[in-house]
């Protein structure tokens, strides 16, 4: 099966809307395995998450780069969000304040989460996958390996490595598939592993 991919960069945002894109994430990540650890009352979290993620969205679309994938109507039905560290980036803006306004119960876990991904997070020029997002309707088609054949091709052809964090078994299968090996495995307390992945380029 074949999908069309659209790349997109901050020079190029209006390809996909930045409100859809956020809806889109939601969609994708509220109910994975460190969402539910995160905030396990899901009426909270599902109100919740469109803000917390709006602010990797627009994060990402200052900063980043943005591949996604749309269905025949132009419906967006998947993104790869990817931010190129071979430079060091800002934080997102006001992030510290956004976060408490957004989190709070969970706040405490936020805060440890990001504390705990950042001391394990490479400090060697790569690219890093954010978020690898597919709406629950549309995932098993191979929208996911789509997305990530099209950056890869310009991370081999570049020399660069990439980075990114799987937060359930059958993510990490499917980056294994695709040349990531596992690099460190964190064990949030009382909460699910998160396995971190690095992709060396390739011939």
């Amino acid at each position: 099966m074949t999908h069309a991919v659209h790349d997109l960069v901050i020079r190029s945002v209006a390809l996909v809307d930045a409100g859809e894109l956020t809806d889109l994430v939601a969609a994708a990540m509220h109910d994975g395995p460190v969402a539910r650890w995160l905030q396990p009352d899901d009426g909270v979290r599902h109100a919740a998450s469109p803000e917390y993620f709006t602010i990797f969205v627009e994060h990402t679309l200052r900063w980043g780069e943005v591949y996604a994938t749309k269905d025949g109507t132009g419906r967006l039905t998947g993104a790869a969000l990817w931010f190129p560290l071979t430079a060091a980036l800002p934080s997102p803006i006001d992030y510290e304040r956004r976060l408490k306004e957004i989190a709070g119960e969970a706040h405490d876990r936020m805060c440890l989460l990001d504390a705990t991904l950042e001391a394990e997070h490479p400090t060697t020029p790569h690219h890093y996958l954010a978020f690898l997002a597919v709406r629950p309707d549309q995932q098993n088609q191979g929208l996911g390996s789509t997305l990530l054949r099209r950056h890869h091709r310009r991370l081999d052809a570049a020399g660069l490595p990439a980075y990114l964090e799987a937060n359930d078994p059958r993510n990490r299968e499917l980056y294994l598939r695709h040349g990531y090996q596992v690099r460190s495995v964190i064990d949030l307390p009382d909460g699910p592993p998160l396995w971190t992945m690095w992709r060396p380029p390739m011939d």
